[in-house]
């Protein structure tokens, strides 16, 4: 049975209120993979610490409960110091980020054994929630899985870091590797389950989706910045002694305010219901990169896309499925350009794309096969939907296609932008399902499509 299925049975079926107890506990209605995974992880920390409070800690630090008392300390008040920033960072982006508490994790990875460094990630956690996620309305099962995942990451680093002898381990090539080593397992650990959960919750799981999501440039480079602090900040410690962590915080906070500060920008700039660049967003980054070809004598190729018959989808199922179907058609057209060329919502059902330099003397051969190749990507489409009425999938979706190239459609923005629109109307007129390259091209033969969707039995 599908969780699409499950879904739409338990909207018609099941009572209003729920029975009382475990049974209402928001972590049941997650679809069952997921369910999996997360008690997995959950049980796999749980062995862990108990077999390494099992073989005993071994020889402890001097002074190891100083620094268990100071690394957690450090990390409650860097989050207080910061919490404004967190709660405007929650509320500005509900996707999963990256925290900074991690300094203060994988300190405790490289200074403690990986019990007690777990008990220093689950205080600074349990703060956290308390004081951030709990006001913006995190479920606690997602606390604890974040939680888990951390405590199992830190477990990993230290378990590297024990393959070092203590005495060398910040005085030596081979201390760095495995400091280094310890970094890298602890990013991975952390990263790839919760982005493994992430993509499991998705209707359209994919091995793609999986590292777009995980290699994200952004996000790793700020955990890798992260953990390079909380490395400096285990040197500093044990070089110089618990107090010296303090030092670190003023420039913790000061990343934390530039984070965020990035993030609005993100946030002011992106299309929420895709993701996509919003309309003012493309038209400026456009600009820019138009006057850099025309200045270098290069060419670009605007593309206008309107889904067509868009408003039955609307007036079948409501928008919030049509916000569904505008999200799955975003991902194929932004799945079928390359990584420089900038894709945009420009409102309702209209995108717009932006191929810098494609190959082509005369015409526009290049960039009418990446047109053919979004309007093919795109007939082929399956949206999963819960409908009112039971589980259904939305296909037989089409685009119209309208482009313009520069210099020989026009010589700045605004005249491609028309001559495409103009295009892109040709081509509804020419049947929908079609492509129009110029003002005077010939339409690609396709024939009329409707988006039909087909209820399971």
């Amino acid at each position: 049975m599908t969780t699409a299925r499950l879904k739409g049975f338990s909207a018609m079926r099941l009572p209003r209120r729920s029975p009382p107890g475990l049974t209402r506990w928001a972590v049941w209605s997650l679809p069952g993979r997921v369910l999996a995974l997360i008690l997995l992880v959950e049980l796999l920390v749980a062995g862990t610490l108990a077999a390494g409070v099992w073989r005993g800690l071994g020889p402890l630090p001097q002074s190891w409960l100083l620094i268990l008392v100071v690394l957690t300390a450090a990390g409650i008040v860097s989050t207080e110091a910061s919490l404004g920033v967190e709660r405007v960072r929650r509320q500005s982006d509900e996707s999963p980020h990256i925290d900074l508490s991690s300094v203060w994790t994988f300190a405790a990875a490289v200074l403690l054994p990986g019990p007690l460094a777990g008990v220093v990630a689950v205080v600074i956690y349990a703060h956290i929630y308390a004081r951030v996620w709990r006001r913006s309305g995190v479920p606690p099962h997602r606390v604890v899985f974040t939680t888990a995942t951390v405590v199992l990451a830190v477990q990993a680093a230290a378990a590297v870091i024990g393959l070092s002898d203590p005495p060398v381990l910040f005085r030596s090539t081979g201390g760095l590797v495995t400091v280094l080593l310890a970094l890298l397992v602890y990013a991975a650990v952390n990263m790839v389950l919760v982005v493994g959960v992430i993509v499991l919750s998705g209707p359209n799981r994919r091995l793609s989706t999986f590292l777009q999501l995980i290699g994200r440039s952004d996000d790793a480079v700020l955990e890798l910045a992260t953990l390079s602090m909380g490395a400096l900040a285990a040197c500093t410690v044990a070089s110089f002694g618990p107090a010296y962590a303090v030092l670190l915080l003023p420039p913790l906070i000061v990343l934390h305010r530039t984070v965020l500060v990035r993030q609005l920008e993100e946030a002011a700039s992106t299309d929420g219901k895709t993701g996509l660049l919003n309309a003012a967003a493309w038209h400026v980054q456009a600009r820019g990169v138009l006057r850099r070809i025309e200045r270098a004598g290069g060419r670009a190729t605007v593309l206008v896309l309107d889904l067509d018959h868009f408003k039955l989808v609307n007036d079948r199922y409501g928008h919030l499925v049509g916000d569904q179907v505008l999200a799955a058609v975003a991902a194929a057209v932004r799945g079928e350009v390359r990584d420089d060329d900038l894709v945009g919502r420009f409102g309702g059902e209209e995108f717009v794309v932006l191929l810098p330099g494609l190959d082509g003397e005369d015409g526009h051969p290049g960039a009418e096969a990446v047109a053919e190749r979004i309007r093919q990507r795109v007939a082929a489409l399956r949206v999963d939907i819960a409908a009112p009425v039971g589980p259904a999938v939305i296909d037989h979706l089409t685009v119209s296609i309208g482009g313009a190239m520069l210099p020989a459609d026009g010589t700045d923005l605004a005249q491609l932008l028309k001559v495409a629109d103009a295009a892109m109307y040709a081509a509804k007129h020419a049947g929908r399902n079609t492509i129009r390259m110029g003002p005077h091209a010939v339409p690609s033969p396709a024939g009329r499509s409707r988006p039909t969707p087909h209820h399971r039995p």
